[in-house]
């Protein structure tokens, strides 16, 4: 045989398996992903929540941190006896974080029907739906609205599956024309690939309903039960889950709280830290590479109010805690109080500041620029392109710092890093 007959016979052979894999692994969705999803209870949300939250976030740098010294002090971000510098919180990237928290303080905002808001009469839901879905549209009207935003609505268990489609439907009805692409749907406590069936089923008839394109309402999962990482069969449900989505889910949340009692975790023990949590996002991360499904971490429930101390102690754990996310390749997190943006966006935009000149300085060498000390493949060069983007689209980074550095425009970066350009 032939090589041309031999690679045609092998064509053949491998055309489903090559078509299952441009189906189920189609890569990078050409998007930016937010660094953190914010939740707030439906009943406490109105049009002037994100600006409100902004400006608590920055009452409370300038009471607890109110220059870049105090607050690398309250940190731990100071030089140690020992002589190493540590993590370097300059004015610079102070006042980056300043302005973060002044032109978009939530990168993505979860109005909150399920936990946050609890069970309430039906008729006062329904009003709460109501009234959010048209304070959300006021603020995507007005062009103010987070860049991902929607609303995480009652699981589908039995018990609470009627209340939580109806609060869908009101709430995509009263949105109307306000439905933008960056509308995302939470999906919480999913037991089995079925309720993922199920909500498709749900998401098609409220768009037939309510005159949306079909396709357009998207949802994440919100792993916090065991089910949803190991079924009775031994296999891994999340996965099977991201493939019944049919290109319907967008991310892949962990709880931190449900699915560590789930475990039986002390309520004490419970943390974004614990083996079991690392366990659960480790298979997350598995079942979502190359599928275009972001993974996000969960929250600490340690909130920075109370005493100076307190804030300062509740700063550090969250630093601490969203860094070591950012070093394990799971670039978003949840965020429930205005007094933890700071330290997510001290946290990521030292990440991506500390990491920007060695990260340059190998692309270059890559493109055949200089020499950096390292011998990087395609796939290392896509990383590092990647995590360039990434500061750039949370504000840590500028594309006039990426012309000095690496001297390629977002276009350039993009094409390394393998994502798809969108018009």
């Amino acid at each position: 045989m032939g090589l041309d007959d031999l690679v045609g016979e092998l064509d053949r052979r491998l055309a489903e398996a090559d078509a299952a894999l441009a189906a189920e692994y189609p890569g990078d969705r050409g998007i930016r992903q937010p660094v953190h999803t914010v939740y707030v209870p439906a009943d406490r949300y109105d049009a002037r929540t994100v600006a409100d939250w902004g400006a608590r976030a920055r009452a409370a740098l300038g009471e607890y941190g109110a220059s870049a010294a105090q607050l690398a002090e309250a940190l731990g971000l100071l030089p140690v006896p020992t002589g190493d510098p540590g993590p370097a919180l300059t004015e610079e990237l102070y006042e980056l974080v300043r302005a973060k928290l002044e032109r978009e303080p939530i990168e993505d905002l979860r109005i909150d029907f399920e936990d946050g808001y609890g069970t309430r009469p039906d008729d006062q839901e329904d009003a709460a739906a109501v009234a959010a879905a048209r304070s959300l549209a006021e603020t995507v009207t007005a062009g103010v609205a987070p860049p991902y935003h929607g609303l995480r609505i009652k699981s589908l268990e039995a018990p609470s599956r009627r209340r939580g489609v109806r609060t869908l439907d009101l709430f995509v009805r009263e949105l109307g024309g306000a439905l933008t692409e960056g509308f995302v749907i939470t999906l919480p406590k999913v037991t089995s690939v079925e309720q993922v069936e199920a909500m498709m089923l749900v998401l098609d008839s409220v768009e037939a309903e309510r005159g949306a394109p079909g396709g357009s309402l998207k949802f994440e999962i919100q792993v916090e039960t065991p089910q949803s990482i190991l079924g009775s069969d031994g296999t891994a449900l999340v996965a099977r889950m991201i493939k019944a989505g049919a290109g319907r889910v967008t991310g892949l949340h962990y709880g931190t709280y449900d699915y560590s009692a789930s475990l039986g975790v002390a309520a004490a023990y419970q943390s974004m830290e614990h083996p079991v949590a690392d366990h659960a996002k480790d298979v997350m991360q598995l079942a979502a590479a190359g599928t275009g499904v972001f993974v996000s971490d969960g929250s600490t429930n340690v909130l920075p109010v109370g005493s100076a101390d307190a804030v300062h102690a509740a700063w550090r754990l969250h630093l601490r805690l969203v860094r070591r996310s950012l070093g394990r390749g799971i670039y978003q997190g949840w965020d429930m109080h205005p007094a933890q943006l700071p330290t997510r966006f001290v946290a990521n935009y030292l990440f991506y500041r500390e990491g920007l000149e060695t990260a340059a300085a190998r692309l270059r060498a890559y493109l055949g620029q200089g020499d950096s000390g390292y011998l990087d493949e395609p796939a290392t060069a896509a990383a590092l392109a990647g995590f360039v983007l990434r500061g750039m689209e949370c504000g840590a980074v500028d594309q006039a710092e990426v012309d000095k550095l690496i001297g390629v425009d977002t276009a350039g970066l993009a094409k390394l890093a393998r994502r798809p350009l969108r018009s």
